[in-house]
């Protein structure tokens, strides 16, 4: 109960030096991601207000990428996708079958964790993930972990729980 309540504000410095505290506190502070808020530049790019552009914003910030150039380039490419042009946008959500090829042409590799019949073997946890630039792919939603940090507008990783269906990687 307490180890819940406080262990994402304990720091694993501090978890190491007092070994007095139980077990299950220590692993999950090793075992945490840590989170830093980033718009992948999109606000420097003029944008405003909520919206639903992660893919857009995992691609900039893992690609390094512009952020409007990114957006532009995936609006295009919905726009000639038949089946998701009236409803997507850079804005709205881009689909799989836009991204997937876009991230490709970019130097990007999939790596599926997910597959029929197994179910979740790789959650959102640091020793889950690979260290490096990494674009995961959550539920409804990518994100982007880059030494076990994600760099996102909010926290998904539901405290270490939320399944990766699977990762993308850049060859430098």
């Amino acid at each position: 109960m307490l180890a819940n309540k406080y262990a994402n504000s304990i720091s694993a410095s501090w978890v190491f030096k007092n070994a007095s505290l139980p077990d299950e506190w220590t692993l999950k502070t090793m075992n945490e991601l840590k989170f830093w808020y980033c718009d992948g530049g999109r606000s420097a790019a003029g944008f405003k207000g909520k919206t639903s552009d992660c893919v857009t914003r995992a691609i900039t910030i893992a690609a390094g990428r512009d952020y409007q150039t990114v957006y532009d380039e995936l609006n295009y490419l919905t726009s000639m996708d038949i089946d998701a042009h009236h409803t997507h946008s850079s804005r709205s959500g881009i689909t799989r079958q836009v991204y997937d090829p876009y991230l490709t042409s970019l130097g990007f590799e999939w790596h599926p964790t997910m597959h029929f019949g197994v179910g979740c073997t790789v959650h959102m946890r640091a020793d889950e993930l690979p260290t490096g630039m990494i674009i995961v792919r959550l539920s409804k939603h990518l994100s982007v972990v880059n030494d076990h940090v994600i760099l996102d507008t909010h926290d998904p990783s539901r405290q270490g729980t939320r399944c990766v269906y699977g990762y993308w990687t850049q060859d430098d």
